[in-house]
């Protein structure tokens, strides 16, 4: 990669390990509100959604008071049998308390009992099919209402899947160069994914979750308040259990998300780096890294989890408790003639249905934190430093010819240490510029400066006489193309990778561009030739020859500035002497900048800068620089030296 910090190892030279979870608990409620605002488009199908889940939820709370009747029916038509006919239910009632039997006639009297008439079951059936049809509604409104909050889920997803990528490519490559590539990648693909879970399950959800309690509570207190009242005591003991919890497993999601960007930057890093890591022989090293890592993911995940997944068997221990007071309770008041047996039945079932919810919720609560804590992420993310917007440009005001000149440029990666102090260059179209000093001298990024990667802190850079800050970046970086020392290509043909230099080639375009770079040749002994499919990797292929379709690309691209870090690297002698011979057309009436690590390759350039600290301290050709015998040609003989060491 071409952007890093001084000296080419960037700030994060430390590796992906450097990030440690955070020390202080998430700020929930900006997070929350952050995410009801992106939800604010999808207000109207939120609130069809609740009318739909509100109609359901109606249905579904009528069903326990009908099954309640229907048990009426029965256990009425049962009693009312065994009871002889030739008395009415009044005679009955006298006749029992006259014989002593003061609960049984009790009972009796809050019975609807014809004597001597057995189970209606015209009655029954018409019963049985009202609770029928009111569960079908209530379960055809509640997938109708789950396929609404799918839909509201996936477009809000898709949505904030769109500004990532947006962010992406506005954000600075200081950004990119300050934060491990896992932990990035891990904040727009796992976070967002679990978000869309959590917005999908756990919004639907909750919505069910509190309407059922209202509901339920409403045909509670209709049928019995004091065994409504009785029930109610149960709720203040299930949220308190629930806070308690929560509290203490938000901490560990937030911690588990955390480790999971940091364990996926160390598995990208080792997987890229694979053949230095066995060459170096540091497999071991780095295995017991990943095992550090994993060990504390495990550690916050096996909290969370464990903390989050008590809160339901918590919430069935308090239900069960419940329970048990209600069946008692009712079983006294269906004997003293208070209440009927549907009646229990259908209270019994209500307490149910009042605690589920909240259990459900409960059970919930490991998903809402969890996608909670993705969420935030997301947003700081989202919310992270944007490069400097582009000026309002009136007309195509794009370099073409190819000056650049450097006036008092100035700029620092940390304020309080200096890199580039008052650097002055000019560079007349078509001139070759060698950039050659010890590493950290600055090098890379003067040639970052260039295509403001990185915006500078003093001075003005003009290309053509126009200050690159009057330009927009999409408009300066046309002018150059570069080919860098690490190669880079994308899954897709032989073909696709060439023609990424330039929008609308032609294959004749194509073709011309990679026969100049020596690539033609060797793609045509290849079985599919252009449309031959290289993977992500380009594995498939040398290394010399990925580092050729990179050139092939420029010429494709054919800019008016050429940026070349040490191209010619990654490929054998014979190759290099005919890239040389290639990039020397290439060169021809462009301005190029190369950034030399071979001395050797760049004694025919126009103008060769050496850099130390930040500053040119030498400028002029190959033979001039060896003739002053100053810091060049200590540079230049100690290749040599080198040389001959590793040879003796």
């Amino acid at each position: 990669m071409m952007a890093r910090g001084p000296g080419g190892g960037g700030p994060m030279r430390g590796g992906f390990g450097a990030m440690a979870p955070p020390a202080q608990a998430k700020d929930l409620g900006k997070t929350l509100k952050e995410l009801i605002a992106r939800l604010k488009p999808e207000r109207a199908r939120i609130v069809l959604a609740a009318v739909l889940a509100s109609a359901g939820v109606a249905f579904t709370v009528l069903g326990p008071r009908i099954l309640g009747n229907a048990t009426n029916v029965i256990f009425n038509g049962v009693v009312g049998k065994a009871l002889p006919a030739t008395m009415t239910k009044a005679q009955e009632i006298a006749y029992l308390q006259a014989h002593g039997q003061g609960q049984l006639a009790s009972m009796l009297s809050g019975m609807s009992v014809v004597p001597g008439v057995g189970i209606v079951f015209n009655s029954l059936g018409q019963t049985l099919g009202e609770a029928a049809l009111v569960y079908l509604l209530g379960a055809a409104f509640s997938w109708m209402q789950g396929y609404l909050m799918a839909g509201v889920a996936q477009r809000t997803m898709y949505v904030m899947r769109r500004d990532v990528e947006e962010k992406l490519a506005r954000l600075p490559l200081q950004y990119f160069d300050s934060h491990p590539h896992g932990d990035t990648l891990s904040r727009v693909t796992n976070d967002i994914d679990n978000l869309t879970t959590t917005i999908q399950q756990g919004l639907s959800q909750l919505l069910t979750s509190m309407l059922t309690i209202l509901g339920v509570l409403a045909m509670m207190l209709l049928i019995s308040p004091i065994l409504a009242a009785i029930s109610l005591v149960t709720v203040p003991a299930s949220v308190v259990v629930t806070i308690l919890i929560a509290r203490r497993s938000q901490r560990q999601f937030a911690a588990q998300w955390e480790w999971t960007g940091t364990l996926n930057g160390h598995v990208e890093e080792m997987h890229t780096g694979h053949a230095l890591v066995q060459v170096y022989g540091r497999r071991r090293p780095e295995v017991e890294r990943f095992r550090r890592y994993n060990q504390r993911m495990y550690d916050a995940s096996y909290r969370a989890q464990f903390l989050s997944g008590i809160i339901q068997p918590a919430m069935q221990f308090l239900a069960n408790l419940n329970y048990v007071v209600i069946a008692a309770f009712g079983g006294y008041r269906v004997a003293s003639g208070a209440m009927t047996l549907g009646d229990v039945q259908a209270f019994i079932m209500y307490s149910r249905q009042f605690t589920m919810p909240i259990t459900q919720i409960a059970s919930q609560m490991n998903l809402l934190q969890s996608g909670l804590a993705s969420a935030e992420r997301v947003f700081e993310f989202l919310h992270a430093g944007e490069e400097e917007p582009d000026v309002a440009v009136a007309g195509n005001l794009a370099p073409t010819r190819g000056g650049v000149v450097l006036e008092h440029v100035s700029f620092r990666y940390d304020p309080s240490k200096p890199l580039i102090d008052d650097f002055n260059l000019e560079v007349r179209p078509g001139e070759t510029i060698a950039f050659v000093g010890p590493t950290g001298a600055g090098k890379t990024t003067v040639v970052n400066l260039l295509m403001r990667f990185y915006e500078i802190d003093g001075g003005h850079i003009l290309l053509d006489g126009i200050d690159s800050r009057d330009l927009s970046r999409d408009q300066l970086r046309r002018a150059f193309g570069m080919v860098l020392q690490d190669t880079w290509l994308f899954g897709g043909t032989i073909r696709d990778n060439i023609a990424y230099g330039r929008d609308g080639a032609s294959d004749d375009e194509i073709i011309a561009a990679a026969t100049a770079a020596y690539v033609d040749k060797f793609v045509r002994t290849l079985p599919d030739g252009y449309k031959t499919v290289l993977d992500e990797e380009a594995s498939n292929i040398s290394s010399g020859q990925r580092q050729l379709l990179t050139i092939a690309r420029a010429f494709l691209a054919d800019p008016s500035i050429l940026i070349l870090d040490e191209a010619t690297s990654n490929v054998d002698t014979r190759t290099e002497v005919l890239i040389q011979e290639a990039m020397s057309r290439l060169r021809q009436g462009r301005t190029s900048f190369v950034i030399a690590h071979r001395l050797s390759t760049i004694r025919n350039a126009d103008s060769i800068v050496v850099m130390d600290h930040g500053h040119i301290v030498e400028q002029g050709s190959h033979e001039e620089l060896l003739r002053r015998r100053g810091f060049y040609y200590q540079l230049y003989n100690s290749q040599f030296t080198e040389a001959l060491a590793e040879a003796g």
